[in-house]
């Protein structure tokens, strides 16, 4: 959602690929006081995807030929075609199971506003992310350099104010650190956390490499850092003696809201990476914001989107795959014409999930990938919602089980006189993500409905009086969570097969953030090439 303290840039949510944003449309109208509210569902194509359980795919009738092919047009996929156009590589070809690219970078639209349906920001990344901030250059998002040379940025393409807020005791503060009515020791605690995020957010080991680094691999293996990523975080808080109640639940808000689970789960290394993998060494004036859009990051795959054209195949799922001592031969089902093609390439990169990896190569290797549960609700509501009260671009509920609303509408610089659109999102921080799964996918219109409203009515009491339209978006494996021995227990993963077989993905990584499937993408098709 947004930064923790203005001390720290946040992660990029989610940020592993998921299976797609084909709408699955169920309309319902729910009447209130004589009131209709318009409730739609939609979600990721998972019953295409299911299809790999099965594989009752028709035989092969057209045959394609590419030196290089990629499956799967998230980020990491689109940043590899890329890296293979700006190389001089212009042979390659993209599947993707949807009929769009983005992956969890993807957004949807009607007549007031964009809102995103998954990633809606990317913090102002480290100054050793050099390949990051020349594409933001690309972008036209950063500018070149001043006189001192202190980065120029689109101001416009960043948070404006009132970036964040919390609602906290009854009322909304700024920032979503709690601050008014905390307890002296509260405070002491919170100092204490963040100077010791301090000191980790700068450690090194003797060869140079930060304990938490972006790209998580690029990180030190030292025996003390693995062992952080080998106990749950709560332990660890535990163990420096940290109770504060307010401290806690912001750390636990912070941990699900950018890995899908909270303290109770994920790892120390984790928790920790959260506030100290971000260095804020790049810019001395913007440190404290993060580049954000109404569609959210869906403005950034666009950006990316110019390398695939004319070499680009939606609502194609990939089944099967061949090896023979020259090249790799791949069939895939064409949902859009029925039929099954068979690609012919030299090399290729699976820029997909381990768990869609599993039912193509038939093997067990997403066992030990905990992918988590979420729920965006992007609601429609009167203009003369919240009166004269201003909406911030992040609202959070304290002790909400959900992460809060993101205003979609923040971002644009017109004047705003209409209805408001605004987007809610929640994770399902639990030890069993499966069982969360099929229990997300399980509920109606009504029971979303009354999950969402349940949880935003703690701040605002009547906002069902205001709500014009509810449009329910399930991702049943939105982000791989960083549990103990998640990130760097699950290298192998990556390892080539036969040098023609590759694989980039953000959950090889451990952690979902755009700039872990931009370097999965990037470095994996630069060792193809």
């Amino acid at each position: 959602m947004s930064n923790p303290t203005t001390q720290f840039s946040r992660k990029d949510f989610l940020k592993t690929i998921f299976l797609g944003s084909l709408i699955l449309p169920f309309l319902q109208y729910c009447s209130k006081k004589g009131k209709s509210i318009l409730l739609k569902v939609t979600g990721t194509n998972h019953i295409l995807g299911h299809q790999l359980w099965a594989k009752d795919f028709p035989i092969y009738s057209e045959e394609i030929k590419t030196k290089y092919l990629i499956v799967g047009g998230g980020i990491s996929g689109l940043s590899a075609c890329r890296f293979f156009s700006q190389n001089n590589e212009n042979d390659y070809l993209l599947l993707e199971m949807e009929n769009h690219l983005g992956g969890n970078s993807s957004n949807g639209q009607n007549k007031f506003s964009k809102f995103p349906l998954g990633a809606h920001y990317l913090p102002l990344p480290n100054k050793e992310n050099k390949e990051i901030i020349e594409f933001l250059k690309e972008c036209g998002i950063y500018q070149g350099d001043d006189e001192n040379g202190d980065p120029i940025l689109d101001e416009y393409q960043m948070t404006f104010p009132q970036q964040e807020r919390l609602f906290f005791k009854n009322s909304w503060q700024n920032d979503i650190v709690p601050q008014n009515g905390v307890s002296v020791e509260t405070k002491t605690e919170f100092d204490r956390f963040f100077k010791m995020m301090d000191c980790f957010r700068d450690k090194k080991d003797i060869l140079g490499k930060y304990w938490f680094a972006i790209p998580v691999h690029d990180s030190s293996r030292e025996d003390e850092v693995l062992q952080l990523e080998k106990i749950i975080f709560r332990y660890w808080l535990n163990q420096q003696n940290f109770t504060s109640e307010e401290l806690l639940w912001l750390l636990d808000y912070s941990c699900r809201d950018d890995y899908g689970l909270g303290i109770d789960y994920v790892s120390a290394w984790a928790g920790i990476h959260y506030f100290a993998g971000r260095k804020n060494n790049w810019s001395k004036k913007y440190k404290d914001q993060v580049f954000t859009w109404p569609e959210g990051n869906a403005r950034l795959a666009k950006h990316f989107s110019k390398y695939a054209e004319g070499k680009y195949l939606p609502n194609n799922l990939v089944f099967d795959v061949k090896i023979s001592d020259k090249n790799v031969e791949i069939l895939s089902f064409d949902n859009i014409k029925k039929k099954t093609k068979k690609i012919i390439a030299e090399k290729v990169l699976f820029s997909t999930p381990q768990f869609v990896n599993e039912r193509i190569f038939n093997n067990t290797k997403a066992k030990n990938f905990n992918y988590v549960p979420w729920l965006l609700a992007t609601i429609t509501l009167q203009n003369d919602f919240g009166g004269d009260e201003e909406l911030a671009w992040d609202n959070v509920i304290y002790g909400s089980d959900g992460l809060g609303y993101i205003y979609d509408q923040h971002q644009n610089v017109e004047q705003i006189m209409g209805e408001k659109v605004i987007t809610y999102y929640r994770s399902f921080s639990t030890a069993d993500c499966k069982k969360a799964r099929k229990k997300l996918y399980a509920l109606k219109e009504y029971q979303l409905k009354d999950l969402v409203l349940e949880d935003l009515k703690k701040a605002h009491p009547l906002i069902e009086d205001f709500i014009i339209e509810m449009q329910f978006h399930k991702i049943g494996h939105a982000m791989i969570a960083p549990v103990p021995n998640q990130i760097f227990g699950n290298f192998k993963a990556k390892e080539p097969i036969d040098g023609k077989i590759f694989f980039a993905h953000s959950d090889l990584s451990g952690i979902s953030i755009f700039e872990e499937a931009f370097y999965q993408g990037l470095r994996t098709a630069k060792d193809m090439l």
